[in-house]
């Protein structure tokens, strides 16, 4: 077998298909409600969420490195695609149909492309709190977006805001049967998720729906139903190729989605490695799902992305490779072939209902807490990332959200932490003095730290700090010591801005000394840039204690 193909089953023990097989029956039976429900989300029909199902599982267990990973359609892009591609042509229409399958090759190469690059760091590109934010926004639209089906009333257009208006204008019009076939889907649900992962609520809750349906005739009754499922096997076709317009909306939008997928194969593959202890090559899982983003383009299905919650029961099942996902897509099959009439029953409001769930699940109000206790200022950031994706079109939030993780990032380089430290009592430790510690201090000696790599994006706010610290001198500042151990890195004009800080500080007559500039990569940085030959020689010390006892106003005046 080559070793690059089927890589997930190179050692596969044959002790493992009993497991592999009760994990792919346990996959397929919480699996297949979703699909169906992720199909309605993106905008398609009912089938194509179960084909998306079958090629990314199929596609990553060729292409891809985790054992574990479940790769299906799934709820975070799935309303990102269909909101953009929902401003080029309205859903249910055959060019939305053929954009769909197009958007998804897009996709996939994309993926596909970082994969063989090697370009797994892509991932780290999204902070927690911006992810956090946007899966908040995503969980909104979600729950709005389907409130019109699970109450039964008339579906509305335009903002989100004006849907919810609508909404709450026409909840003397709910449909009692839908509302009760939709909570009683997402009851179910819930109940069995917080007994165990194991059990496929979903799936109990649409049998018992639609057994409802049939029983008590409640199409009748205004309650819409699924219909039957085309049985008819896809067949592989290139969609049509797309205008210049198309493509100026096109490209953006295949960017985030694939930004996404990258963040959540990421954190799957984290999460559910291969082995214990041992990281999975991400950048060949990415691959991996680019392949199964390619398969279900050229079969007229949507893109597809790495999926916790499959996953998650993958391994709570005990499965042990990817047979567990192939499994699931033969038994996948066989349903759809013994039952696929009986959708016909299937009401439209259990579909909401799941979707309404995975919602919830994805709307990480635990992670909020977390990030408001011990990140500060940063739940600010999850609030602006939800406030882009709720007020603007997805595919738009999404983007000044990315830009934002960007833009937070960049703040806190440019604005990095800076201390002025003192001697800790009874020893040669200097360090950021607390709140009531007792601590040393050197008449005419300021010690200045900063924990961030000096650039050009910071140099000018470092060299303030050093100024202001100076001032705060109680007594006229000799000798300043710059522990460099933050320092990691130096580049030209950052080192052009310390320079010129330098030079004035030597001229009104004060020492500047560099300690603890342990990093060889900026080391040798320095030295490039000319910022080691403005000291004077014998300024480098391995300790700020060293250079206080040499340089410091005692030492010079004679005293020991």
């Amino acid at each position: 077998m080559p070793a690059w193909f089927f890589v997930s089953l190179q050692g596969y023990r044959i002790a493992w298909l009993p497991r592999d097989l009760i994990a792919g029956l346990m996959l397929a039976a919480i699996a297949i409600p979703g699909q169906l429900a992720t199909a309605r989300l993106a905008g398609m029909p009912p089938e194509t969420g179960l084909y998306a199902f079958a090629a990314g599982s199929l596609a990553f267990a060729a292409f891809g490195a985790n054992r574990f990973m479940s790769v299906a359609a799934d709820s975070t892009i799935a309303p990102i695609f269909a909101g953009g591609l929902a401003s080029l042509t309205a859903p249910g229409t055959e060019r939305y149909f053929e954009l769909a399958p197009l958007l998804a090759l897009m996709v996939g190469a994309i993926l596909l492309a970082i994969g063989l690059f090697r370009a797994g760091w892509l991932a780290t590109l999204l902070s927690t709190p911006v992810t956090t934010g946007f899966l908040a926004g995503i969980s909104i639209h979600i729950i709005i977006g389907e409130l019109p089906t699970l109450l039964g009333i008339p579906p509305p257009g335009g903002h989100i805001l004006s849907r919810l208006i609508h909404i709450l204008g026409h909840l003397g019009d709910t449909n009692p049967y839908a509302l009760a076939l939709g909570a009683g889907v997402l009851i179910v649900t819930l109940g069995a998720a917080s007994i165990s992962s194991k059990i496929p609520g979903a799936f109990f809750g649409l049998l018992g729906a639609g057994v409802a349906v049939a029983l008590f005739n409640l199409q009748s009754r205004g309650v819409s139903v699924l219909g039957p499922l085309s049985v008819a096997l896809p067949h592989l076709a290139l969609p049509p190729m797309p205008d210049s317009n198309e493509i100026g909306h096109l490209v953006p939008l295949a960017l985030v989605v694939a930004m996404v997928c990258i963040m959540q194969t990421s954190a799957v593959a984290s999460t559910f490695p291969s082995e214990k202890g041992r990281p999975d090559d991400v950048s060949r899982d990415f691959a991996g799902v680019g392949a199964g983003s390619i398969m279900t383009g050229l079969i007229g299905s949507f893109a597809v992305d790495a999926s916790p919650p499959s996953t998650a029961i993958v391994v709570e099942s005990g499965g042990r490779s990817q047979i567990t996902s192939i499994t699931a897509v033969a038994l996948m099959i066989a349903l759809v072939v013994l039952a696929a009439k009986l959708t016909a029953f299937l009401p439209h409001a259990a579909l909401s209902g799941i979707l309404v769930y995975i919602a919830l699940k994805i709307f990480r109000l635990g992670e909020m807490i977390r990030i408001y206790r011990q990140g500060g200022w940063e739940i600010l950031v999850v609030a602006a990332s939800a406030a882009l994706v709720v007020a603007l079109p997805i595919e738009t939030g999404m983007l000044l959200a990315i830009a934002l993780s960007f833009v937070s990032s960049l703040y806190a380089v440019a604005r990095p932490y800076c201390a002025e430290l003192s001697r800790v009592p009874g020893s040669t430790v200097w360090w950021p003095p607390g709140r009531g510690e007792q601590s040393e201090h050197e008449p005419g000696v300021v010690v200045f730290a900063a924990g961030a790599p000096l650039t050009f994006t910071n140099a000018q706010y470092i060299s303030d700090q050093i100024t202001a610290a100076l001032a705060r001198s109680p007594a006229p500042p000799r000798l300043l010591v710059i522990e460099a151990s933050g320092m990691i890195a130096i580049d030209y004009t950052g080192s052009q801005i310390l320079q010129q800080t330098i030079a004035r500080l030597k001229s009104d007559s004060i020492d500047v000394a560099i300690a603890r500039l342990a990093d060889e990569r900026a080391t040798v940085e320095a030295e490039q840039t000319g910022l080691l030959a403005i000291l004077e020689p014998g300024c480098i010390f391995k300790s700020v204690e060293d250079a206080v006892r040499q340089l410091g106003p005692s030492a010079k005046g004679g005293a020991p």
